[in-house]
């Protein structure tokens, strides 16, 4: 029996099954099926549609998409190929063609179909993609377009957001930067000095570095400007006053030629553009020491901020320079020279990147080879420790740091280092001790902002309590007066008889004043009783007056209560005992009050 060719075609829209007609034939004539490929006609004599099955959303189609990427089958996928394809009985007769090979092998451990990628599966498909549109219905060059560029920017957002590598490509770019910017800050110093030089070659010789020469053009311009008070100025660029006397005493006797004021601004503009860039450099240098101390803590310690992020530059990425053994870490960045030590069967590096780490500077001739082994060795730990630990601390990396520091003695002196096993001990218990003093403090930093919004409301709140407080005082200040101007109204009597004593706002005040009355009942004669009375019957908005007035003087509240208190008996005249009848009613009084009051009236 003939094997039946069938072809999963994944697209944005959906999955399709096409059936080959004529199997053996077909990939027997490989460039007929080329070239029947640009055109319809002879294409669906070739291949016929089996079925189609349409993704109901752009989620679904998304997590389709990302699985077949991974290698991985949906149920989705698993169902439309049992559905449409020959039941199980007659799968021993056919063969699935499939573009990728990790999605074959999936659906061969799923499903147990034959599949293949190979052979005449390409242009199948291509032919399948070009003329997709004359086998779907409903399916139109614009919408396959729309549906393509939808899953293609969704999957591209996906792989970007969740992108594992996303902390190291700071790191790979920021470390670029710094070495182009190392490159173009030396090539513009250099062309500075040599523009410069035609006006003061002498200036070259006493700064040698590019930074403090490039400060110094832009400070002197003209050296015929320059004079003795500009040598402080100067030392500050150049941190040493010799170096500064001797700028401007080579000034005074220079060689070099005039140049005119044009090229004084184009130098100075270009002295301006080199210390930016130098200024720039060690800011970009502070970043990615920030950087690496975040991803990769231990690394850094080890072997250097620069040194560890040209090493996960040159491997791609952290995870990637944490699978490479020691040996590959050891000659990484040296694979010119290794390639040609093996063509030519000569010796092979000894060291590639980790050369400018300062343990290789320091070790003697002899002992490079075995230094560099045994730091590439500890490299290999930081950085799967730095890779695969979810709380990053730099313990491990100081102690490896040790460890490489006592084996440089070792090689110098002979003193025995300690086992890696005792070393590590120590080190996992520092680690452990730092994660859990790390978790205690950003308990501590998450009730903080509780603590201060608390802190707040609870300064609101004392500064409203301080408000209260201070109202309170006023009230028991003006109490305290008034009580004084009662006790010297009772020991010098009155010029008026309507003359009365200050009351206050609040109930309390008046239950104060009326027990003091009280108690001082039987020394007082009935005028004075009168005038107490009167004073709680007063209304409200005069006893806020009084209250206002009391802050003046003595002399000022009698004279405005001895104002008021004609007014208040033509009122009384006027009105008759019926309004002062409603005005006992409204106060809480005794009806000893009431008899009192009724004589006042009949006495006014």
């Amino acid at each position: 029996m003939a094997q039946q060719m069938f072809v999963l075609f994944e697209h944005a829209s959906g999955y399709g099954l096409f059936k080959v007609r004529e199997f053996e034939e077909v990939g027997t004539f490989l460039p007929e099926v080329e070239a029947s490929s640009s055109d319809v006609s002879k294409f669906k004599q070739v291949v016929k549609l089996v079925g189609y099955r349409a993704f109901t959303s752009a989620a679904s189609s998304l997590e389709n998409i990302n699985a077949i990427s991974e290698g991985l089958i949906t149920d989705e996928l698993s169902a439309f190929l049992e559905t449409n394809l020959p039941k199980v009985g007659k799968k021993a007769g056919i063969i699935l063609g499939v573009t990728d090979p990790k999605l074959g092998a999936a659906i061969n451990e799923k499903l147990s179909i034959p599949v293949t990628h190979i052979g005449v599966i390409p242009e199948v498909v291509r032919g399948i993609r070009t003329h997709l549109t004359h086998f779907v219905k409903g399916l139109t060059n614009s919408s396959m377009k729309q549906t393509e560029l939808g899953l293609g920017h969704s999957y591209s957002r996906g792989k970007v957001k969740f992108n594992v590598n996303r902390v190291d490509n700071m790191i790979i770019q920021s470390i670029a930067l710094v070495d182009q910017l190392d490159k173009d800050v030396n090539t513009f110093a250099m062309r500075i000095k040599e523009w410069y030089s035609y006006h003061f070659p002498e200036l070259a010789k006493l700064v040698t570095d590019n930074y403090k020469y490039a400060l110094c053009a832009n400070f002197i311009k003209d050296r015929h400007t320059l004079s003795q008070e500009s040598v402080p100025k100067l030392e500050e660029f150049v941190m040493d006053s010799a170096v500064a006397q001797a700028i401007f005493d080579a000034s005074r006797m220079s060689m070099g030629m005039d140049i005119s004021p044009i090229d004084v601004m184009n130098i100075e503009r270009f002295a301006k553009r080199v210390i930016g860039l130098s200024k720039y450099r060690q800011q970009l240098s502070e970043y990615l020491k920030a950087k690496m101390s975040a991803v990769a803590p231990n690394l850094a310690t080890l072997i250097g901020d620069v040194v560890g992020a040209r090493l996960i530059s040159h491997a791609g990425s952290l995870i990637n320079l944490a699978k490479y053994p020691a040996s590959t870490v050891q000659i990484l960045g040296a694979e010119k020279a290794l390639f040609r030590a093996i063509k030519t069967r000569s010796n092979t590096p000894k060291y590639g990147l980790i050369f400018h780490s300062s343990f290789i500077s320091r070790a003697g001739p002899t002992n490079k080879g075995r230094i560099s082994r045994y730091l590439a060795n500890k490299c290999s730990i930081a950085c799967r420790i730095d890779c695969f630990t979810e709380n990053l601390t730099s313990v491990f990396g100081e102690r490896l740091r040790e460890q490489v520091e006592d084996r440089l003695n070792f090689y110098t002196t002979g003193d025995i280092p300690k086992k890696n096993e005792e070393v590590m001990s120590e080190a996992l218990a520092d680690h452990t001790a730092q994660v859990n003093l790390k978790e205690t403090e950003g308990e501590a930093e998450k009730c903080k902002p509780e603590k201060a919004f608390n802190g707040e409301v609870v300064q609101e709140d004392t500064s409203a309590s301080k408000r209260k407080r201070d109202r309170k005082k006023l009230k028991k200040e003006s109490l305290a007066s008034a009580e004084v101007k009662a006790e010297v109204e009772e020991q010098v009597p009155p010029a008026t008889e309507g003359e009365s004593e200050p009351a206050t706002g609040t109930k309390k005040k008046k239950k104060k004043n009326k027990h003091i009355a009280e108690e001082e009942q039987p020394q007082e004669n009935g005028g004075t009783n009168e005038q107490e009375e009167e004073d709680e019957l007063e209304p409200p908005k005069k006893k806020k007056k009084v209250q206002k007035e009391l802050n003046g003087s003595v002399e000022e509240e009698e004279a405005a209560l001895a104002l008021k208190s004609p007014k208040k008996k033509k009122k009384k005249k006027q009105e008759g005992s019926g309004v002062v009848e409603e005005q006992m009613n409204t106060s809480i009084e005794s009806p000893k009050k009431k008899k009192k009051k009724k004589s006042a009236v009949g006495a006014n």
